[in-house]
């Protein structure tokens, strides 16, 4: 998730407008004050507090770094960003931002999760069997994502679901768990050990709407 991504100002499908009109193909690079660290066979080899950010249409956000600080690194120069030049994610065993190792991607500065309890009703069924039906649910506002209902799981049909393989990670809400029924997999998720800002959703469930019936009580778009 970025300003490039989602629903972002500068994504291809922003959820608001720019008036006048901005052109297309537009690139934002930002300072990014905070200290960037990057490993490789067990050894420091970024460790900067001048890095850069850069918002691009259809690419990851990513860190620009000096180009006299990355070594005999892999790079690439960024055309709108004399003196800088781009490392590609992998180029490194790990990265860590302020002391916190990163997966995937930068965090977004401008990424927010809220997470407040509502009365907003959720109501979950799969082959006519119900999971869920409550109005004690917490709803999550992510930046560039649809608001989204979580539910404590002691209101949850827990005993018909069993937990799966898969696990994703997202930099604001950490490593997923998933949860199958029956042959059904993946209809519901949860975050065992969310960041702070994701604390009040821990180990709450969410449900797919493509691999269930839900009901979800939402604002209007």
């Amino acid at each position: 998730m970025s300003l490039v991504a989602g629903r972002g100002p500068l994504s291809s499908d922003p959820a608001g407008r720019f008036a006048p009109p901005i052109p297309g193909g537009v690139v934002y690079i930002e300072p990014h004050p905070r200290r960037v660290q990057a490993k490789l066979d067990g050894h420091v080899v970024i460790d900067t507090e001048q890095v850069l950010m850069v918002h691009r249409q259809g690419h990851p956000l990513s860190y620009l770094f000096r180009a006299d600080e990355v070594g005999e690194l892999p790079s690439q120069p960024e055309p709108e960003a004399p003196g800088f030049v781009y490392v590609p994610w992998d180029a490194v065993d790990n990265w860590l931002e302020e002391g916190r190792e990163l997966v995937h991607y930068p965090p977004n500065p401008y990424h927010r999760v809220d997470c407040r309890p509502t009365r907003r009703r959720l109501r979950v069924s799969v082959a006519g069997t119900t999971l869920v039906d409550t109005d004690d649910t917490m709803i999550v506002f992510e930046t560039a994502l649809a608001p989204r209902l979580y539910v404590d799981p002691s209101l949850v049909r827990t005993d018909l679901l069993h937990r799966s393989p898969t696990s994703s990670y997202c930099n604001y809400k950490g490593f997923a768990t998933y949860w199958s029924m029956g042959e059904i997999d993946d209809i519901a998720w949860s975050y065992p050990e969310p960041p702070p800002e994701s604390l009040p959703i821990k180990g709450f469930l969410s449900f797919d709407a493509t691999r269930a019936d839900v009901i979800a009580e939402l604002p209007n778009p």
